[in-house]
């Protein structure tokens, strides 16, 4: 009894640091069972949009693990250790292989759809500051906002004829209160003068950096001084099958 009551320099009980790894350890399961979920998800929906998927995975997982077995093997390594060894290197390729093609298949699912811009966004790297559906109208025209190093870029997602007046308005508001930091305007789409979705990521990350990290924080309290004097917009639609595949590579990246 003395020694479960008694406590550490922590003052912790043996009990409670076990009911504490307990329940780490119940949190750990739950996150790996959440990402093979998240992966088996993501598989399913890329190969019904990329049926040579599979073979491309099983001929680097069979094609790596063989040459550097054989490799290995010829050099006079203790055959178990140059079978681990291939075993493991092909199920990387294959993991980087299967990342990229979901990527692909992921943009292919949402091209087109309501809300697309908007996920790409959202599922940035790097310290980007996302607004989704700043403004819009009912045919699901919409700008989204995004704040980071290079200024504030209004993303529009819709009809070209209808996004210009509902970005020129946008630029105007928020010029008022940002002072002279730099806004860029982007349309989504596939025509002259348009960013492809694919390349939306890209396309932002290398616009020039011209506002430091402190000047991005003050930026931004402005611009939510702006949202608050104005009726919030509904938000808009996501695009539908293509949850799985969020956070796909960070998932990869873990393991």
């Amino acid at each position: 009894m003395l020694g479960t009551m008694a406590k550490d320099s922590t003052g912790l009980s043996r009990a409670d640091k076990r009911a504490g790894s307990k329940a780490a350890r119940k949190a750990k399961r739950v996150r790996r069972k959440d990402s093979w979920v998240q992966m088996w998800v993501a598989f399913k929906i890329t190969r019904r949009r990329d049926r040579a998927m599979v073979w491309w995975l099983l001929a680097a997982l069979v094609g790596i693990t063989g040459v550097v077995f054989a490799g290995l093997t010829l050099l006079g390594v203790f055959w178990p250790v140059g079978l681990l060894f291939g075993l493991t290197l092909g199920v990387l390729v294959a993991m980087i292989i299967f990342s990229r093609r979901a990527q692909n298949a992921a943009f292919a699912e949402a091209d087109g759809q309501p809300g697309a811009a908007a996920w790409v966004l959202q599922n940035m790297r790097g310290k980007w500051l996302v607004t989704p559906t700043v403004t819009g109208n009912a045919q699901f025209d919409t700008v989204h906002r995004v704040l980071g190093r290079p200024g504030v870029i209004l993303v529009g997602e819709g009809a070209p004829h209808r996004l210009k007046g509902l970005l020129s308005q946008e630029k105007k508001r928020v010029a008022r209160v940002v002072g002279d930091t730099p806004i860029y305007d982007v349309v989504v789409g596939t025509e002259a003068d348009q960013v492809p979705l694919r390349k939306l990521q890209n396309h932002l990350i290398k616009l020039p950096s011209n506002l430091t990290p402190a000047q991005v924080t003050q930026v931004d309290k402005r611009l939510q001084a702006l949202a608050a004097g104005r009726p919030a917009m509904p938000k808009g639609p996501l695009p539908k099958n293509v949850k799985g595949l969020t956070g796909l590579q960070r998932t990869i990246r873990r393991r």
